[in-house]
């Protein structure tokens, strides 16, 4: 059976619950919730797992805080055997708007300090991730208090038919594979 590795980046912890830097943890929250399975505690992680025809998933939301996660993401590649080409990392995205999802199979850490950390981590900034928009509407010099901020409930209505389509976007990265998916689901 094939096995992938969906890596949802963010921060531990109540305060840190629906602010921008989390939406990859809310992207796996929700496909836990639709697939019908649970996290639980795990080495360097909150850890869920489930099949799609015929693929074992299984879903990470580091422990360790974003600025460390290459950690947990290296421990549950070597752990579980999962190539880099079948890892993907969803991650906030100030560069992109709001709501946009950009499936690439590469790229910089662009200044994000989770993919900084794993890049570091797994020698090379090439593995799949996801890349989901949060805007840039913050004043100069305020990034670090608008990535850490809470969504607005305007913003968070508006990401819901996004959470899901990035929920659908990860299995077809399963199922289809990152090209595929990349012209299904990008834009």
């Amino acid at each position: 059976m094939k096995k992938y590795l969906i890596v949802g980046l963010g921060n531990i912890g109540a305060e840190y619950h629906r602010t921008r830097h989390n939406i990859g943890f809310d992207i796996l929250d929700a496909f836990a919730e639709a697939s019908n399975i649970f996290f639980a505690p795990g080495r360097y992680a909150d850890v869920a797992q489930t099949s799609v025809k015929g693929r074992k998933l299984i879903l990470i939301k580091p422990t360790t805080f974003m600025n460390l996660s290459g950690k947990a993401v290296r421990y549950w590649m070597e752990s579980e055997k999962i190539p880099i080409e079948n890892v993907l990392v969803v991650v906030d995205e100030i560069a992109l708007p709001l709501g946009l999802l950009r499936f690439k199979p590469k790229g910089s850490d662009g200044g994000h300090n989770g993919l900084k950390d794993i890049q570091v981590k797994l020698n090379t900034p090439n593995y799949p991730r996801l890349r989901v928009g949060i805007g840039n509407d913050y004043p100069k010099g305020h990034q670090v208090q608008f990535v850490l901020g809470k969504w607005t409930d305007e913003e968070w209505d508006q990401l819901q038919p996004k959470i899901k389509k990035s929920v659908e976007g990860i299995k077809s990265f399963a199922l289809q594979g990152l090209a595929t998916t990349m012209n299904q689901f990008n834009g």
